[in-house]
């Protein structure tokens, strides 16, 4: 049994035993991804298959708050329309890895991250079909009532969308160059969003993140969702957040931020075509949607610009370097929508 930086396996396999996992054979693990939040594992034995995540060894860490509420959706959703990775264990403190960790079965199937990735799922028809599956995945994710499932605590769904504009707003203070020159028009456009939050569309759990490459697709229909994927960012609040920020993933800005991003894709249908699929899928209208385009083009500038600002730090990605160059254009995109 050969341990991994960060994956204690002889630590893991006692824990386990002890809380009832079946087991068979040798415990192994490899590691998958360490994007750039949690580090995620592939555990397995002769008989099962898992997947383990855990935060970064080091810098900055997501809290063991952070790893539970992943987990505690995650078992919420299971047998329910939106389809998941069953929930195996969870330990919200250091004493099995070192760190809070929890770990779900492992779906089979694929994850397309990159644009020439598209290509192996079939042609324009079969792409189409994807993006519909996963836009009803969505829908019924926002469908689901957050107390039947008892998920009603798990955010404060009030003032949601003011707290947005005030967090991202707030973090642009911590990462903004001196003498930015984007500084007149990051403030212009969070001072409008501030002065024209509409009331709240509805209350639904929202993932925070949610595209293509966030989910598993049936390994041999990709009109077929297997999993939802990176579940760190959910909470209650405004679906129409949730699915306006899908939309501004699809915008070919988006490949600074993350290269050769597959929902960028002009294989992917257009934004305003990925809302309107949403709309009917959802059976709601989308009132005020240059507001909420607005606000997710406002989040992601400032992600971009706290992207850009741990690199020029030296603690970023080497891959990292063009992230700033997407912060202008999101904002000013921002801007078409309200101004």
């Amino acid at each position: 049994m050969t341990s991994l930086e960060g994956l204690d396996l002889t630590a893991l396999d006692r824990h386990l035993t002890s809380v009832g996992i079946p087991r068979s054979g040798e415990l192994h693990g490899e590691f998958i991804s360490g994007g750039r939040s949690n580090l995620t594992f592939l555990v397995y034995d002769d008989a099962s298959k898992w997947v383990l995540r855990r935060p970064p060894l080091h810098g900055l860490t997501p809290s063991a708050h952070d790893m539970a509420r992943e987990y505690r959706v995650v078992a919420a959703l299971e047998d329910g329309p939106v389809p998941v990775a069953r929930a195996v264990t969870m330990r919200d403190d250091d004493s099995v890895l070192g760190a809070p960790f929890q770990m779900v079965e492992y779906v089979p199937g694929r994850v397309v991250r990159r644009a020439d990735e598209l290509t192996t799922l079939g042609g324009p028809e079969v792409i189409s079909a994807c993006v519909d599956a996963l836009i009803k995945v969505l829908a019924d994710l926002h469908a689901v009532d957050p107390d039947a499932v008892g998920l009603g605590d798990f955010g404060r769904p009030d003032g949601y969308l003011a707290r947005r504009v005030r967090r991202w707003g707030s973090q642009w203070e911590l990462v903004r160059l001196p003498d930015d020159p984007r500084e007149a028009d990051v403030q212009r456009l969070h001072s409008i969003l501030a002065q024209s939050i509409p009331a709240q569309s509805r209350t639904s759990i929202v993932h925070g993140d949610y595209r293509i490459d966030n989910t598993i697709l049936d390994a041999e229909d990709a009109t077929v969702v297997r999993a939802v994927l990176d579940w760190e960012m959910s909470t209650l609040g405004d679906p129409l957040s949730d699915t306006a920020l899908m939309c501004i993933y699809r915008d070919p800005i988006f490949g600074l931020v993350h290269a050769e991003a597959a929902w960028a894709s002009e294989k992917i249908p257009a934004a305003d075509e990925l809302a309107h699929r949403y709309s009917l899928a959802a059976g709601q209208p989308l009132r005020h949607w240059d507001f909420y385009m607005a606000l997710a083009c406002f989040k992601l500038a400032i992600i971009a610009a706290g992207i850009d600002y741990r690199f020029r730090a030296g603690s970023g990605e080497a891959a990292a370097g063009q992230v700033g160059q997407a912060v202008a254009p999101l904002i000013a995109q921002g801007l078409s929508y309200v101004a």
